[in-house]
């Protein structure tokens, strides 16, 4: 059987075991020939496919259901179950996401891009069938370092306490999180992948005792239990840790042995109460190069297969907005011992392997825990030190009670840098930065910043350092600058909640946020080949807002445009009408921003286009909105 023949994951049942490695060979070549052209995420799917196929063989998937945590790890999942045809769409706009979707398949049971969500999920599934009486089979698979989160420890915790309600967990343990795993966890799994097989031990006693005269091959109730105490012997703690806890623990397993996962999995299908099989698996298993390179290959942008070589561009690209921010961090931290970096397992993505590279003791990866991280960096902050929380937008919602309770309520200063704000592109709704201005401004104590540009990002930077008189938050976008000059050091920081003036007009008033205000200022040019002038304000400030410059402006011209790349209830655009209205300055305002939808996967480019946030769009919709007039014959109404 070839792998575009199987549109049903049941088809692998009956399979032989070498059929079943031809299957996992092809779903190797797919993935890796898709993600050389898409871009994608490519370590985690290569290290589960046999675990997939030996798990899946075991199920009935038309009545059993798997729980993904971290959709990523799940494309083997998504070629055996019907996108086959179309997974050269990956990642594309309207086409096969990088993530689990349940409106995608009807076997993607719940959907994921953030992680340690699948133990909850599985358990909740579990104990409504339980309640509605039904019988179905639930495994939760969770790896790639989401072991680390509180979520998945606070499940663990509950499933434990129900020795009743059948749950398989399975622990993908590749050693790895997207940078290699931090803490005590993963160093305990870690022991255990290099203890002596338990089995080995279990499997030679029963040999000893089969030759006892008058046992045979009858074991006795007090025999198990001797079984039982020389697993406890030889098993490293973690393994009794789980046991402790209320599960049965398995393992580990050889991730990549068909044999001996089907066999594992077949067994524990058969323990009642909770179950955690512990799988060993190799990140980026069968593709050389991302094998020596976990944490490069983790995703890729369009590579050669052969080289591993990303594919270089037509053009040379500006700096990109993390590795400025990094940059300027290492030189700030250099000058100043008290500044402490601090990520939750995204060192890379957030440019902060430059301060571990350069000043490993100021440097603190949490792993996937981002809860553990804002408190953490409130703790520090309490003894003096000037933490910088680096995180991005879309995971930092996951600490939103230790923003308001730990860091806002007691007013400490903690500098918070939220990478890929805004539209992120590929990774969809689960990625997108669209509520950091609406969730962070709503709370006590909060400054909030963003740059226009690289150059800007540098000197908020610097503010944020400086300001000591509580929480500040700055967010800025994925990918490169605009190629504005840098400056090496001597950066000023900007004064707290002022804005600047780029141009000035008297028929409308444009207030940029962020990213906005390049787009701003070409909006503006073009309103000006339509015979209308535009004053552009670079905010900067969502928190507080520059009133003294915005208010006057705003009476005199009477129209006012806020444009923001961001959620628009709630926004930026929401605070200037807000602080509008508290004055009794009653002047038309038009909000631009992203609607009330989630934002799909797409190019960022296609989805501003189909949001009305390109420029012309930006300004088709000023010129309708105060003009009655239109730049083209559709108008956007968004």
């Amino acid at each position: 059987m070839h792998l575009s023949e199987i549109t049903h994951p049941n088809q692998l049942h009956g399979l032989s075991i070498r059929q079943l490695q031809q299957i996992a060979r092809q779903i190797r070549d797919k993935h890796l020939q898709t993600v050389a052209v898409t871009g994608g995420h490519l370590g985690p799917g290569l290290g589960v496919v046999e675990l997939t196929l030996g798990l899946y063989q075991t199920l009935d998937l038309d009545r059993d259901k798997v729980i993904w945590d971290v959709g990523h790890q799940a494309y083997p999942h998504k070629l055996i179950t019907g996108r086959y045809t179309n997974f050269d769409t990956l990642r594309q706009k309207d086409g096969i996401a990088g993530y689990l979707k349940r409106c995608e398949s009807k076997f993607d049971h719940f959907g994921a891009g953030h992680a340690s969500t699948s133990i909850s999920a599985g358990l909740g599934m579990a104990l409504a069938r339980d309640l509605k009486g039904e019988k179905f089979k639930v495994a939760s698979i969770i790896g790639d370092g989401a072991l680390t989160g509180g979520m998945a420890l606070e499940a663990i915790n509950h499933a434990g306490h129900l020795p009743k309600t059948n749950l398989l967990v399975v622990l993908n343990d590749n050693e790895m999180s997207i940078s290699p795993n931090v803490g005590a966890i993963p160093r305990y799994l870690n022991k255990m992948r290099l203890s002596p097989p338990v089995q080995f031990l279990k499997d030679n006693l029963e040999e000893q005792v089969k030759h006892i005269p008058f046992v045979g091959e009858s074991l006795s109730p007090e025999l198990e239990r001797i079984k039982e105490g020389m697993k406890r012997l030889a098993v490293p703690k973690v393994g009794a840790v789980f046991e402790e806890l209320g599960f049965t623990y398995i393992g580990p397993v050889d991730g990549h042995n068909l044999e001996e996962l089907i066999a594992t999995f077949q067994q524990a299908h058969q323990i009642p109460g909770p179950v955690l099989v512990h799988v060993a698996t190799v990140k980026g298993k069968g593709y050389e190069i991302a094998e020596q390179d976990k944490v490069g290959y983790h995703a890729q942008v369009p590579f050669n297969l052969t080289t591993g070589k990303a594919i270089p561009s037509n053009k040379p690209k500006p700096p990109g907005y993390s590795k400025v921010f990094a940059h300027t961090l290492v030189k700030l931290a250099e000058q100043n011992p008290k500044i402490v970096g601090i990520t939750a397992a995204m060192a890379t993505g957030t440019g902060l392997d430059k301060l571990q590279a350069k000043l490993p003791n100021q440097y603190i990866d949490v792993g996937i825990a981002e809860q553990h991280a804002v408190t953490l960096a409130a703790g520090l902050a309490s003894e003096g030190m000037r933490p910088v929380v680096a995180i991005y937008s879309t995971f930092l919602q996951r600490a939103y009670d230790q923003i308001i309770h730990d860091v806002c309520i007691q007013n400490l200063p903690v500098f918070f840098c939220m990478d890929r704000a805004g539209i992120v592109g590929a990774d969809g709704p689960t990625h997108q930065g669209m509520y950091d201005i609406a969730y962070l401004r709503c709370v006590p104590n909060m400054v909030l910043m963003a740059p226009k540009d690289e150059a800007e990002l540098q000197r908020m930077v610097v503010t944020g350092i400086n300001h000591t008189s509580g929480p500040i938050a700055m967010r800025f976008p994925r990918g490169s600058g605009y190629g504005v000059p840098l400056m090496e050091e001597g950066w000023e920081p900007l004064e707290i909640g002022k804005g600047e003036i780029l141009r000035t007009g008297d028929d409308v008033l444009i207030l940029g946020y962020g990213t906005m205000v390049q787009p701003a200022m070409q909006t503006a040019e073009i309103l000006s080949e339509h015979g209308i002038e535009a004053t552009v304000i670079n905010a900067r400030f969502a928190k507080p807002l520059d009133t003294e410059l915005i208010f006057p402006l705003a009476q005199k011209i009477g129209r006012v445009v806020t444009l923001e790349e961001g959620c628009i209830t709630g926004g930026f655009g929401s605070a200037i009408a807000e602080a509008l209205l508290d004055a009794d300055i009653v002047v038309p305002i038009k909000r631009i921003g992203i609607p009330d939808l989630l934002v799909d996967h797409a190019e960022p480019n296609e989805s501003k286009a189909a949001l009305g946030l390109t420029t012309p769009q930006i300004a088709d919709r000023v010129l309708h909105a105060f003009f009655k007039r239109e730049l083209s014959t559709t108008i956007v109404s968004v």
